[in-house]
């Protein structure tokens, strides 16, 4: 089979696609409503201080609310922890350096180095939006807010304070909801699944089997069995087999029934009841194996060694760090030779720049410039409003961290429309400053950030997407194979059916990622594109065959066979 390379090495970039308002998320009202209410409280005990001077270091903690809500409350408890000392050190390493040099040069570079270590973290670690974009905002901008040493101490205590706090808000819903995570992955399973039974076609199928991996990972994470996760995990069985198989059963291929499931599931009544599908009882065994063997002493052991292996020498996130603290440092000094006293701004737009490849960094770039320009007049807007008194000030800001995360979901830019001028009301918490002076100095970080984050995706080549593509090649046919083997071996247990075939379903959605992302990368050799869609179609063929097989009358379909 050829592996003609039938793209370019330079490919055009889209322009109207990336600015396209998309629906919203199905929880944009979680982060949204976690972050005021994270907020709210400190602000307004500052407010009643008499300090709001001191918000910069409150809102770093609060800030922390915004991440995890996709994950289960045992394992978001731990993520968010981790989001807050993370932000802690920082914030720590920024207030330090501050307080050490007013160096112009020293504190650029501290910047760049900075984002582009958090940006490291949270790739490695996964943590998902917002990502290292509001740690750089947070770090960038107490580099260049005066500091002495004997302050450090309170304002990290503030930080602190204001983490567990924004921590407490997101794990409280799991008093009133213990199972809201798990059932949304797995409503969002059965809504691809029945997209899948509807129009089986490649991009569906990717799809549905993504959904499928997600809901499968979060009911692993979610702690013991209940009642509740024992339902949800049957119908992530059916979803599966309708994706896979989707002549499988009457009912699991069935588009209007998934669809049906997916509806109660999401709402907050009882967990539809589906009826048993083919191997149900087997594969709920396989996942208690799997669970237990994930939260046994090597199940840990692998996942620590599999983080290293991200933040190792050969990582395939080196060369997205090195845009990162190319890009940021580029701007930041950019800014300074052009006179901007504090040039942070700038270093936070080229850090949010810096994707996974360069399509993805160029729909950034257009969509963060965008957003802050308009940003900008907004603030022009409410400024004189905001300062009529402190409480229109908190008031405002308040408004803006709800309206950024009600929006960005749809689109990058449209969020940024309500991020800048929150990111320039927190300024006026330490004083008023001229108007004229806030938005040029906005205006021209935007731009030079802009460029400079965009000229580095081009120039800092990311040669190891391609890499990465063939290491999930080569991991997507193990998989592949060793299915086929225990598939055809009538003497394997039911639950090692069941694990190899979601290792399967988990390398094809790293194969999907990983072409996606090699596909958006210039400067790279050629990708075996028909290798890519071969393993595809191989893979999947084999899910229809082993799903097949768990019937216990099923006819299975030669696993080779079109």
């Amino acid at each position: 089979m050829s592996n003609t390379p039938t793209r370019p090495a330079v490919r055009s970039l889209p322009l109207a696609s990336a600015l396209r308002l998309s629906q919203p998320s199905d929880t944009w009202f979680k982060p949204a409503l976690s972050v005021v209410v994270a907020s709210a409280v400190p602000h307004l005990t500052l407010l009643a201080l008499g300090r709001l001077d001191l918000v910069m270091y409150t809102m770093a903690g609060s800030l922390c609310a915004l991440y995890a809500h996709g994950l289960p409350y045992a394992r978001r408890a731990r993520a968010v922890a981790g989001v807050v000392l993370g932000m802690t050190a920082s914030l720590a390493v920024s207030l330090v350096t501050a307080s050490l040099t007013g160096s112009t040069a020293v504190l650029i570079a501290v910047g760049a180095l900075l984002a582009s270590a958090q940006k490291v973290l949270c790739d490695a670690t996964r943590i998902g939006p917002p990502g290292h974009v509001i740690f750089t905002f947070v770090s960038s901008a107490a580099l260049f807010a005066p500091q002495r040493p004997d302050q450090i101490p309170g304002h990290l205590a503030l930080t602190l304070g204001a983490g567990a706090f924004a921590w407490l808000v997101t794990v409280a819903p799991a008093l009133v909801r213990r199972e809201g995570p798990e059932r949304r992955a797995v409503a969002r399973a059965l809504e691809a699944a029945a997209a899948c039974a509807a129009d089986p076609g490649p991009r569906h199928r990717n799809a549905a089997a993504a959904a499928v991996h997600a809901a499968w990972q979060c009911l692993l994470a979610s702690g013991r069995p209940t009642p509740v996760r024992r339902s949800l995990e049957r119908l992530v069985v059916h979803a599966e087999a309708a994706f896979a198989a989707p002549g499988l059963g009457a009912g699991a291929a069935d588009p209007d029934r998934l669809r049906e499931w997916a509806t109660l599931t999401r709402a907050r009544g009882p967990v539809p009841a589906p009826p048993p599908a083919p191997g149900t009882a087997d594969e709920l065994h396989g996942i208690d194996a799997e669970r237990a063997a994930l939260r046994a002493p090597e199940g840990r052991r692998a996942n620590r060694r599999a983080l290293l292996r991200n933040l190792g020498p050969g990582s395939p996130l080196l060369p997205v760090a090195v845009r990162t603290l190319a890009g940021c440092a580029l701007a930041g000094y950019l800014c300074a030779a052009l006179g901007v006293g504090r040039p942070y701004w700038a270093i936070v737009t080229a850090a949010s720049l810096c994707q996974a490849n360069i399509t993805l960094s160029w729909n950034r770039t257009l969509q963060r410039t965008l957003g802050n320009l308009l940003g900008v007049l907004v603030f022009a807007a409410v400024l004189p409003l905001s300062r009529t008194g402190p409480p229109a000030l908190v008031c405002c800001c308040l408004f803006f961290s709800f309206a950024a995360e009600a929006l960005i979901t749809r689109n990058y830019w449209l969020g940024s429309v309500a991020v800048t001028p929150m990111a320039l009301l927190v300024l006026e918490f330490g004083g008023a400053h001229p108007a004229g002076e806030l938005i040029g100095d906005r205006v021209l970080d935007t731009l030079l950030g802009a460029a400079a984050g965009f000229l580095a995706a081009t120039l800092v080549t990311n040669r190891r997407a391609a890499g990465r593509v063939e290491r999930a090649l080569d991991a997507a046919d193990r998989a592949r194979a060793a299915a086929e083997r225990v598939a055809a071996d009538p003497r394997s247990a039911p639950a090692e059916r069941d694990r190899t075939r979601r290792t399967l379903t988990a390398s094809l959605v790293e194969l999907r990622e990983a072409g996606d992302t090699a596909a958006g990368e210039w400067w790279q050799r050629a990708l075996p594109e028909q290798r890519l869609l071969a393993a595809e179609q191989a893979g999947h063929r084999t899910l229809a065959a082993t799903a097949q097989r768990r019937g216990p009358t099923a006819h299975a379909p030669s696993i080779g066979a079109e």
